[in-house]
């Protein structure tokens, strides 16, 4: 490692004002940015999450149109299937995307369920994920069902197609923001309260007026019990996860020459 270091620093040209620095700022950010581009063995449900999606959206834009109806609606966590086939709407409305490009949901995963999978774990982030997709999708979908039922919008707006992932994004969103110092915070919910607001001035969509800040602030509440997790204190080591450092050090007290003492 030593002559690699040396190597390295023989490849700055000589001369340049603060070489040293500038490769050491260099080197630095590099090595920032590859700690920070997911993988399979840091985020695995990022990636194996984003190959679920990009399948069904390839196979939506090579197979039958009719067909791809047919499975969307049947997908679909809309009032009347929420209330006929609530856990197939759940999940499977999950595994679309709202559209034919799924190519920005790639940036959307990495920006918000790549990072927080990389600090809590694979299996906290897909909690996070899910909760947030279920919690926004049923409150969105309580206020149709509710403003039908007392008249004030058309029976058909239960029926409208509600399929994609962005509830879940915009929770982990929400939970990578919690778990940033209060700066970071501001901006990161500051960017997405903007965003939220111009697709409701936009879109004028009731679904959408309510499940994406409900899902923001899932992924909000959600990050408590994060830190609160972060916090605790490493559980002591069991009788039996010590009993081989025991033996590993008793034998080389032995080697030692030294009479090995009993642990308890």
């Amino acid at each position: 490692m030593a002559g690699l270091r040396r190597e390295a620093v023989r490849s700055v040209p000589a001369g340049m004002p603060y070489g040293m620095l500038r490769y050491g700022l260099r080197a630095g950010v590099f090595e920032w940015l590859l700690e920070r581009v997911p993988t399979p063995r840091r985020t695995p449900f990022t990636l194996g999450y984003l190959a679920v999606v990009g399948a069904t959206t390839t196979f939506a834009g090579i197979a039958d149109p009719e067909l791809v109806q047919r499975l969307r609606e049947a997908s679909s966590s809309d009032g009347h299937n929420l209330l006929q086939h609530p856990l197939r709407a759940l999940v499977l409305s999950g595994f679309w995307v709202a559209g034919e490009v799924w190519l920005p949901y790639v940036w959307g995963f990495a920006l918000t369920l790549a990072p927080l999978e990389r600090r809590v774990g694979t299996g906290r982030a897909a909690a996070v994920f899910a909760i947030g997709h279920v919690a926004a999708t049923l409150l969105s979908q309580g206020v149709v069902i509710t403003a039908v039922e007392a008249g004030r919008m058309a029976p058909e707006a239960m029926d409208h197609l509600d399929v994609g992932v962005s509830y879940g994004v915009l929770a982990c969103l929400g939970a990578v923001a919690g778990l940033l110092p209060w700066r970071g915070r501001v901006l990161a919910l500051g960017g997405a309260g903007l965003m939220i607001a111009q697709q409701i001035a936009t879109g004028k969509d009731v679904v959408t007026a309510v499940g994406h800040p409900a899902a923001v602030l899932a992924g909000v509440v959600l990050s408590r019990w994060l830190r609160r997790i972060e916090r605790r204190p490493p559980r002591p080591r069991t009788r039996a996860a010590q009993a081989p450092a025991v033996a590993s050090s008793a034998a080389a007290a032995v080697r030692a020459g030294a009479r090995p003492s009993t642990a308890r």
